[in-house]
């Protein structure tokens, strides 16, 4: 619990609570936009719609709604692919060629086992619902939150709704300042914050509707001189204060596809392609319109007192009566067609496929691709990713990783030592981040060439264990698999 002296955070807290909640209104229009366009089963900012009911009914064309699918199936298979190593934990810069030799194997085991816990959680699926909030709206939240003893694993996640969120951008620049809106009735309010007894507004409440749901705020902010974060729960309606906690590390995890100077809440690919989605989308309503007029047809009759039109349908073998000498039903014929609409809408489909990144490897229905033709379109992906890459590494992956090692540290399932960088690092082993490592590999294999063209004494000079461990480390190559070199057998039986 936090000491005394902190007890009038939580009034500012509740202050600064309502300041963020009116910053972010000024971005749920274009929310709200991007989610009906692009993906209108996940984001309502309104709250008119409820579960089970019936969104997208205006959205014609589903260009976006499927690339943006794509895209977050991407990042899944590039930053966090299911079910294979995509980080490891290796010995950090202060630790020396032998201590860090000596702690391979141990480091190995902790990769494992942390690799073993995110497999037996529900992060695979928690996470992919965040990379299409992240292609959506630029903006994506994690709660990560430590499972109970006994469960299959010790984490636990879930991907948080916009709506439920708002953030304030910390002194690091990134979003360290969470506040949480949960709607909880009394019982889940005594259970989840270990309360004995229930607040005021909650108790009366309650009374007058046992079904009722209460608003609560958790509120996340970094504790600048003390270090680590700060936990504020609180009544929304009477701000009363719930519980004051100080914590290790933040349960949210916060991250950005792209961020703007001056703006917390970050810019995604959806928005600057609305524009073209939303032309996509009302060229496809009006051909279907169109389409509906070419097949009834416009109609126009005589008004002589036989034909009435409200009596009238235009179904095969229907018998119309009219007038003798009259007309009855005439067809009006269209002043043009439209077939114009077919070729702006597949540059605008192009154009939405594109900045999606839908377009960047060949389709299995077009002509056959070479392998080298697929590598390199995969390596123009690591690039184009490059800039995204660098900042989910920062805001996403690496306080994942944290805060995981830290829950299985405090458990004494993995080493007790400082995940910091110096004692020990983190060693990222994506698909995206292998691509990208794989340019120091091929610079390397290009130079070996050189060298070898130079002739015996050039290539004499080159040291291949030291190559060899270099490729290894590079490509994340486990320890075990490299046989220990004559001088190293020798170090080690002279220390024991």
């Amino acid at each position: 619990m936090m000491d005394s002296k902190k007890m009038d955070v939580p009034e500012i807290i509740v202050g600064r609570f309502d300041a963020a909640r009116a910053r972010r209104s000024n971005w749920e229009g274009l929310w709200q936009d991007c989610y009906d366009y692009a993906l209108p089963y996940r984001g309502d900012f309104s709250g008119y719609f409820s579960g089970g009911s019936r969104r997208g009914e205006t959205l014609f064309d589903a260009t976006a709604p499927d690339a943006v699918d794509q895209l977050a199936s991407l990042l899944l298979g590039y930053l966090t692919p299911p079910f294979t190593p995509w980080f490891a934990i290796k010995a950090g810069t202060d630790l020396s060629d032998e201590e860090a030799e000596k702690l391979a194997p141990l480091l190995d085991k902790t990769t494992r086992t942390m690799q073993a816990h995110f497999d037996q959680s529900n992060f695979l699926v928690e996470i992919h619902q965040c990379f299409l909030d992240l292609v959506v709206a630029g903006t994506a939240s994690l709660a990560f939150e430590e499972a109970g003893v006994g469960e299959a694993s010790a984490f636990r996640f879930a991907a948080l709704p916009l709506k439920d969120v708002y953030f304030e951008e910390g002194n690091q620049g990134g979003l360290d300042i969470v506040y949480r809106v949960l709607s909880l009735s009394d019982s889940k309010i005594l259970s989840r914050y270990a309360l004995e007894e229930l607040p005021t507004d909650v108790l009366h409440g309650s009374r007058d509707d046992p079904d009722r749901k209460f608003r609560v705020i958790e509120a996340v902010f970094p504790l600048e001189t003390e270090g680590g974060y700060g936990l504020v729960v609180f009544m929304d309606e009477s701000g009363e204060v719930l519980v004051t906690e100080r914590l290790s590390h933040s349960p949210f995890i916060n991250f950005r596809w792209m961020k703007t100077p001056g703006e917390i809440y970050g810019r995604s690919p959806v928005m600057k392609s609305l524009p073209d989605i939303k032309t996509a989308n009302k060229v496809v309503e009006l051909i279907l319109k169109n389409a509906s007029i070419a097949v009834t047809g416009i109609w126009q009759a005589d008004d002589d007192g036989v034909v009435n039109p409200a009596n009238i349908e235009l179904v095969p073998g229907a018998i119309i009566p009219k007038a003798v000498g009259s007309k009855g039903l005439t067809p009006l014929e269209m002043p043009a067609r439209f077939d114009v609409s077919q070729l702006v809408l597949e540059d605008l489909r192009g154009r939405i496929r594109h900045a999606l990144l839908a377009d960047r490897l060949p389709s299995l229905g077009g002509k056959n691709a070479t392998a080298t033709e697929i590598v390199e379109r995969s390596g123009e992906m690591a690039l184009l990713l490059g800039a995204t890459f660098g900042r989910l590494q920062v805001e996403f992956l690496h306080p994942l990783i944290t805060r995981a090692y830290q829950i299985l540290r405090r458990r004494g399932v993995v080493p007790d030592l400082p995940l910091d960088g110096r004692t020990l690092a983190i060693e990222y082993r994506s698909p995206l981040a292998r691509a990208q490592a794989g340019q120091h590999v091929q610079t390397m294999m290009g130079w070996l060439n050189t060298a070898g063209s130079l002739g015996a004494d050039a290539v004499s000079r080159i040291d291949r264990g030291a190559v060899l461990d270099y490729l290894a480390r590079v490509l994340g190559v486990p320890a075990s698999f490299l046989i220990p070199t004559k001088s190293e057998i020798s170090t080690f039986e002279g220390e024991k």
